[in-house]
């Protein structure tokens, strides 16, 4: 793609060399600033209407009249202030992590009653189009400049005077309604093909689990004779196969070894709730956290080879039940708070792990959690959990084959992944180029 013909400093390090006819200018001349204060309640003597969110933001390129809004109530004032208009853009003024804040949203369409709630930045455009200051924001040299001006410990934010203060190229105004509609179209194509990938990663994943579920319940022969397994989410197994509860093949401990760490108890790594959730597998290269125990939890939740852990609570209940296997020995490893340790007796860790995985479990445990803002998983339940137990022999086969059929479509959905972040990069720096004047797209809309 083709540069400008002539170019000049812009006078600002993180912006670089500009086209020499663009200006530059701070971002409160040429829009208002309004940081909203409408909280989520609603009240029956104020105006009521349709809220724009944090996550409506943070997930959302666009909105426009389709997008699905809570309720709300605002005041007058309030209404007259922060009611939405076609060309605002919006922005995450606050977060857990400062990468989250200043995240952009534009409003495409013209909205009834539609108000910018808290957590929120109203920007709107006075002297420039917001469809561009919306693409500037999303620019990466923007969203470093927000990250840098944002403050804070366990939650950041971003003052209204640092957002006042960006400093923004300013093309003319026929070349910021090309950028616009440029970046539309190429980011548009871009993202047809995120989706694409993510579903084909939808589709491999629908595979993997299709695959656990057909193996832990009916195993690797085909023409084997079946029986009824006596429980009707189980189906038919195999006639060799038998059917018990898991407190008789394994022992259930929920570990209560929390995060803190006592100068006086053993010196330990924890084995933490999203050690389990995010792995398959704990092995001796996973980076585990320092905690310390008690002797006696040390003698009762200390990890090894062929142990199983699951979550045992969570915010939803599809996140309960979330199992990981011990694949190798480990040194001074114990079980940390939130999750259970599954200690085979007389079935197979790595079948016991596989038989979890299968989507019949996690139905299982979806319905057997229990809560309200968090859910939680009793021992009795994860106890009384029924399973089929092929043979030692068989459990080894099970095991052997789905670590090989696994790895496999793993691998091919790590690829996707890889493409999609590639994408993404491609994406965010077309978006920083155009912006800022690198690239000419003005033959290219």
């Amino acid at each position: 793609m083709n540069r400008y013909p002539k170019y000049k400093e812009s006078g600002v390090e993180w912006i670089g060399e500009i086209p020499k006819h663009w200006g530059i200018k701070k971002l409160k001349y040429v829009a208002k600033i309004l940081p909203s204060n409408v909280d989520k309640h609603i009240y029956p003597d104020e105006i009521q209407v349709r809220l724009c969110n944090y996550t409506d933001v943070y997930y959302n390129d666009y909105i426009t009249a389709d997008t699905v809004l809570k309720k709300g109530s605002c005041k007058e004032s309030e209404f007259a202030k922060f009611a939405l208009k076609k060309s605002d853009v919006i922005i995450t003024k606050d977060s857990e992590t400062p990468d989250d804040i200043g995240v952009p949203t534009y409003v495409k369409d013209n909205l009834d009653s539609v108000v910018c709630g808290y957590h929120l930045t109203m920007l709107r455009p006075l002297a420039c189009r917001g469809e561009y200051i919306f693409r500037f924001i999303q620019s990466d040299r923007t969203r470093r400049y927000f990250e840098l001006e944002s403050n804070g410990i366990t939650r950041y934010g971003l003052g209204k005077s640092s957002i006042e203060n960006l400093l923004l190229t300013i093309p003319t105004d026929s070349e910021q309604q090309q950028i616009a509609n440029f970046l539309d179209r190429k980011t548009g194509q871009i993202d047809e093909l995120i989706r694409i990938k993510e579903r084909r990663i939808e589709l491999l994943q629908e595979q993997r689990t299709t695959l656990i579920n057909q193996t832990v319940t009916k195993g690797l022969d085909p023409s084997v004779e079946m029986k009824p397994s006596g429980v009707e989410w189980i189906g038919d197994i195999p006639r060799r196969w038998e059917v018990n509860r898991l407190k008789y093949v394994a022992k259930i401990l929920p570990s209560n070894v929390d995060k803190h760490i006592y100068p006086d108890e053993i010196q330990v790594r924890l084995c933490n709730y999203t050690d389990v959730y995010y792995n398959d597998y704990i092995t001796t290269d996973t980076v585990l956290k320092k905690g310390s125990c008690k002797e006696s939890e040390f003698a009762k939740f200390v990890l090894r080879k062929d142990d199983v852990i699951i979550t045992k609570d969570s915010e939803t209940p599809d996140d309960i039940g979330v199992p990981t296997y011990v694949k190798d020995d480990l040194d001074n490893v114990v079980c940390g708070y939130h999750l259970t340790m599954i200690k085979p007796l007389s079935c197979r860790g790595e079948y016991i792990f596989r038989f979890i995985q299968s989507d019949r479990t996690r139905r299982y445990f979806e319905l057997e959690s229990n809560g309200i803002t968090r859910y939680g998983l009793g021992k009795s339940s994860i106890e009384n959990l029924i399973l089929p137990i092929p043979t030692d022999s068989e459990q080894r086969q099970i095991a052997d084959f789905l670590n090989n059929k696994t790895k496999q479509i793993d691998e091919l959905i790590t690829t996707e992944q890889q493409k999609i972040e590639l994408l993404k990069e491609y994406r965010q720096s077309l978006i920083s180029e155009a912006v800022t004047g690198k690239i000419d797209i003005r033959n290219e809309v």
